[in-house]
Order: structure tokens, then sequence, then C-alpha cells
């Protein structure tokens, strides 16, 4: 399979990007970081140093020749956070988290569909904090509504394009220890490692993900 995912040069998203490798799949990695892209490229990934807040993203559109110029999964894993009370937020920061996690996604996605091969599986990467009811914690008010955004466009995309085979699901994720859970709680230690969770994603974007579409599914084993 062709795989294209975004904040691959850490975490979560690294983990991902090793397991697709390992399984013999064509990965475009994208980050900001190419230092840390390095690894993937020497285990045989296609790289692609990339700001997701770029207004053009024809350079990711270029780089998908390298894997065979079509897609079969998408990953829309990079995120941006700030842990910071509302009253103090700047206006830089609050467009940021959206760029990042909202407005770079809806580009994304609307900028490959026409490579999209007929079963493309488009998987979001979201937050329980994201989730209608679920706790929310102070500080991190324009995060998780930016996350909750994400899980109301996956279910527009499911309804707009149900006349395809496209899927297109959200997974909000618990704790996992990655330097963004430290940035949100910096004294907490999560039991989920990031290779454990990319393990689960992996699983689901190849495979049982393929049952859902339009769906938001909480994947937490705890919530800070």
């Amino acid at each position: 399979m062709n795989v294209v995912i975004t904040g691959a040069s850490r975490g979560i998203g690294f983990e991902l990007a090793n397991l697709f490798l390992d399984e013999g799949h064509k990965v475009l990695a994208i980050s900001r970081n190419k230092e840390k892209l390095t690894a993937l490229k020497n285990k045989g990934a296609s790289i692609l140093p990339f700001d997701l807040c770029e207004e053009s993203f024809t350079p990711i559109q270029t780089a998908l020749d390298s894997i065979g110029g079509n897609v079969d999964i998408l990953i829309n894993n990079a995120g941006a956070l700030v842990n910071k009370p509302f009253s103090k937020l700047t206006n830089e920061e609050i467009k940021h988290v959206y760029n990042v996690n909202v407005f770079s996604i809806i580009k994304l996605t609307r900028d490959l569909m026409p490579c999209f091969n007929d079963d493309a599986h488009v998987v979001n990467l979201s937050s329980v904090g994201g989730v209608q009811g679920s706790v929310k914690f102070p500080g991190l008010s324009v995060y998780s509504s930016s996350k909750g955004a994400l899980t109301i466009l996956t279910e527009c995309l499911a309804e707009e394009f149900k006349d395809t085979n496209y899927s297109f699901n959200t997974l909000a994720l618990g704790a996992v220890q990655t330097e963004m859970l430290q940035e949100a709680f910096p004294d907490y230690k999560a039991d989920v490692s990031p290779r454990q969770m990319a393990t689960f994603i992996y699983r689901f974007a190849v495979e049982d993900g393929k049952l859902f579409n339009g769906k938001t599914i909480t994947v937490s084993s705890s919530t800070p």
C-alpha cells in the first residue's frame, strides 16, 4: 500500500512509519524536522520536510510520485498544542493550533483526494479531549476544541463521499507517553508507549477501520 503520514518525525507518527515500512508498504513521511526524518529515509521511506502551515501543498502532491502517485492510506497525525490559560492566549497561538490541527487536514485531504485509490482510508488522529462529554482540562481549550472540529470534519466527509468506497475515521487517543503529552501534563506518566499505540493504529488503518466510516473511536486506557 501507499501511505502518507504527517508528523512522522517523532512519537506515534515515527513509530507508525516504521511499522508500515517493516510490513513492506511505501511510505511518504512528512514533517518539518528534516534531521529526524533521516532515520526513516534510511529504512526506505520517501521523506518530505514540509511545514503544514504553508499556503500551497503542491510539494506534497509532487512528492507522491516517489511512492507511485496514489494514496491508499492517509494518516493525519501532525498536531500542535498550546497549554495556556484561555485569557492569556495570543492570536498567533490560536491561529497556529487551528492551522495544524484543522485547516491543514482539510487542505491535505482535499488536495490528495484526486490521487486516492478506490478504497482509500483517511485516519484522523484526535484526542479524547475533543470528544463531547469527556473530561476537559484548563489550559487546553484551543487544542481540545480544534480536535472537536476534526471529529465533525470526519463525519461530514463520510457523508459527502458516501457514494464512494472511501473511508474517513477518527481515533480519539488517550494518554500516550509522547513529547506532546509532556507539554500538556509535564508530571504525568502514561502507561501506553508510542509503539503500542502505533501498532493499534496500523491495524485499524490497514484492516479493522475498513468496517467503519465517519466514526470517532476512543482509544484510551487512561485520561490524565
